[in-house]
């Protein structure tokens, strides 16, 4: 049975979605079919909107979205109705890589996040004339009332759990947080530089501190983002524009540099400080997208002399039914106040939501649709 719902429509590049009636498919056997209370707005969103990650039109997009379960699919049994869900990035859950618990690295990511099409092929939405919609952006197009979304990206929570503040945990604040906690395994006691401080760079902070980190680096070119940085964690700020960003850092580390530092950018230039300010056995991480095919130099002769690191991290390498409520727990214990950087928004104001993300006036946005 196909579902009336509404949703935030995307209908050419860099043209601002638009609040539209759509139909929703009937479900297939492991999907669920979620009435949406909160979405984040998250940058990966903008960016296909605006073509620097390819997406196709006509779409619904959304990737943070939280939500309560009206119906399941024959094959899904870790969700039933009315379970409070938080909705993350989609997986085959066969692979290697899910079988090893890296699920962000499945060998079916891109085609299942950004494919924008059922495993299948086929398409769950469509507009009230007809006209079908791309949908399953990351499993779930969660920029709507209701969405038929992926039972791999469904994680339950408590009946309890704030859905409006938990749900950019979905993706930006699990990423940031997950290249401290994850990829890089900061060790209490040693020094990270965080490089730009959105709402992904700033859950990175609060993740150094969460892992006691002796010194934390905030880098960032508005300085209210580097004050709160400091409230959120930052024990030393940075501003990106000086020109001797790298010094700085080195002085503050005490020694030849920091032992680790993440890069929430994906710009090359920030990319080659974050790396250049590493010490000796320092280890690097980019969560920032750039456009694919965009490059970095990299100082091969201090890498091999200096035993430094550069990973890339996805989705943190978050094994999302895990991660989530880990997060969702240390919010509980007053050592992950995410409060501290979400502003929230009527669905119908959707346009100044993104407004005000977009130039850094709200960290984190997150639209209610009920």
């Amino acid at each position: 049975m196909s579902v009336k719902t509404q949703a935030l429509v995307s209908r050419e590049v860099n043209v601002l979605p638009k609040l539209e009636e759509i139909t929703l498919d009937a479900l297939q056997p492991d999907e669920v079919l979620v009435e949406i209370h909160a979405t984040g707005i998250c940058h990966t969103d903008f960016s296909c909107m605006n073509g620097t990650l390819p997406a196709a039109f006509p779409s619904v997009l959304g990737h943070e979205g939280a939500g309560v379960v009206l119906e399941t699919g024959s094959k899904v049994n870790h969700v039933q109705k009315n379970d409070k869900v938080l909705l993350s990035f989609d997986h085959c859950r066969s692979c290697q890589q899910c079988d090893e618990g890296h699920p962000a690295y499945c060998n079916e990511w891109v085609q299942r996040n950004f494919g924008q099409k059922r495993p299948d092929g086929s398409v769950s939405l469509a507009t009230s004339d007809g006209t079908q919609l791309h949908g399953n952006f990351f499993g779930q197009s969660s920029f709507a009332r209701h969405t038929i979304v992926s039972s791999a990206s469904i994680v339950k929570v408590p009946s309890n759990t704030r859905l409006d503040l938990f749900s950019p945990l979905g993706c930006g604040i699990q990423t940031g947080a997950g290249a401290i906690l994850n990829t890089l395994d900061v060790q209490e006691g040693k020094s990270v530089a965080i490089f730009g401080v959105g709402s992904v760079g700033m859950s990175a902070v609060m993740a150094a501190k969460l892992r006691n980190a002796k010194t934390i680096i905030a880098v960032d070119l508005q300085p209210q983002r580097l004050e709160l940085a400091k409230k959120l964690g930052a024990t030393h700020t940075v501003v990106g524009s000086d020109s001797d960003v790298v010094a700085q850092i080195q002085r503050i580390s005490g020694k030849n540099g920091v032992d680790y530092s993440v890069d929430c950018a994906g710009i090359p230039q920030v990319v080659e400080k974050a790396l250049d300010c590493l010490g000796t056995r320092g280890k690097g991480a980019t969560v920032g997208a750039p456009t694919p095919g965009v490059r970095a130099g990299v100082d091969v002769f201090s890498h091999l002399v200096m035993g430094r690191q550069y990973l890339g991290c996805c989705e943190g390498d978050s094994n999302t039914q895990k991660f989530l409520p880990y997060l969702i727990d240390a919010h509980a214990q007053g050592k992950f106040p995410l409060e501290e950087m979400v502003t929230y928004y009527p669905v119908n104001e959707y346009e100044r939501a993104f407004k005000e993300v977009k130039e850094g006036k709200a960290l984190k946005g997150v639209l209610l649709w009920t």
